[in-house]
């Protein structure tokens, strides 16, 4: 369910409550590990819901460095493709952290053009098991989206897409207090 819309550049950022695997961008983002093995959270819902497919991809890619990206099928999904940004764990802030989970977000919305794809769903990626404080995180991937899309002109449509209220409301008032609509 669609809680917030703005526009910004030509583009519009969307903040979704639902679940990302039934959302119709044509790419969607999985707050991957290293490894890339799918098994439980957003990952495992992924592959439940797209197929092994998705794994069998990731198995080949192997693997992918935390704050860069890698792209598979988007097996049974709605999206075409599944871009796996590997962010970080939450050390407490000492490891370059926020620059990682800015440069995992980079990435994906990189691929995204590369594979000119105009819309694409992203979690709030790290803030789940890898522990990144929600609000922090919230701030750092919106303003790596923000920041991108000022220079690029794809994607044009980014959905901040989670299942939980609260963390779209993070991102909600995240927007609001930026004043870019």
């Amino acid at each position: 369910m669609e809680i917030y819309s703005i526009s910004l550049n030509d583009k519009t950022i969307k903040v979704i409550t639902g679940d990302i695997t039934q959302e119709s961008t044509q790419a969607i983002v999985n707050p991957a590990n290293n490894y890339l093995k799918h098994g439980g959270g957003v990952a495992g819902a992924i592959v439940s819901k797209g197929g092994f497919v998705i794994q069998e991809e990731s198995d080949k890619i192997g693997y992918v460095k935390t704050g860069s990206c890698a792209i598979t099928s988007g097996g049974n999904l709605k999206a075409k493709y599944v871009i796996h940004a590997v962010g970080p764990v939450w050390q407490g802030g000492t490891n370059s952290e926020e620059n990682l989970l800015k440069s995992a977000v980079i990435c994906a919305l990189q691929l995204a053009k590369k594979y000119n794809l105009n819309s694409i769903a992203i979690p709030a990626i790290s803030t789940g098991i890898f522990g990144f404080p929600k609000e922090r995180g919230v701030k750092i991937i919106t303003d790596s989206v923000i920041e991108f899309l000022k220079t690029n002109d794809l994607p044009k449509e980014i959905h901040f897409t989670n299942i939980d209220e609260y963390t779209s409301n993070l991102f909600v008032s995240y927007l609001k207090s930026l004043n870019v609509d």
